[in-house]
């Protein structure tokens, strides 16, 4: 018995180690955090983005792991979404940058001269999807 409890402990602390280390390395070659603070001009706060990347890892493993119901307001749950939003959206804004996603499909699908065209309607399909996921699926 102990020995099937220490080999659980070992898969999952060696599949946390790989999923970190996947992670990790995702946002230090791809130089995510430094790109984010320079789009926003804020790089005298690079630890906090960097501490804030590390807790929220750890906090959404953590209760991953548990099962974790937060009893809370309907209103305050507004703003903990908009931050939500914006985090995923400023790290997918400063993914397709460092990438240079956005020219390259462009130009793939002839809009290269209407880039724009092309933002705008990254920016209202999201929209509409998120307005769809929560007229749909979320009980409020």
């Amino acid at each position: 018995m102990a020995v099937k409890v220490l080999l659980i402990i070992f898969i999952g602390f060696a599949g946390g180690l790989a999923v970190g280390a996947g992670f990790v390395a995702f946002l230090a070659v791809l130089g995510i955090i430094p790109r984010v603070t320079q789009l926003t001009k804020t790089a005298r706060y690079i630890h906090l983005y960097e501490w804030g990347v590390i807790l929220g890892a750890f906090a959404g493993g953590w209760s991953s792991l548990r099962d974790t119901m937060l009893y809370v307001s309907k209103f305050l749950l507004i703003p903990i979404g908009l931050a939500c939003g914006i985090f995923v959206g400023m790290l997918a804004a400063a993914l397709t940058e460092v990438l240079n996603v956005l020219p390259i499909l462009a130009k793939r699908i002839g809009l290269d001269k209407k880039i724009v065209i092309l933002v705008m309607a990254i920016v209202f399909g999201k929209i509409a999807g998120s307005l769809f996921h929560w007229i749909y699926y979320v009980d409020l």
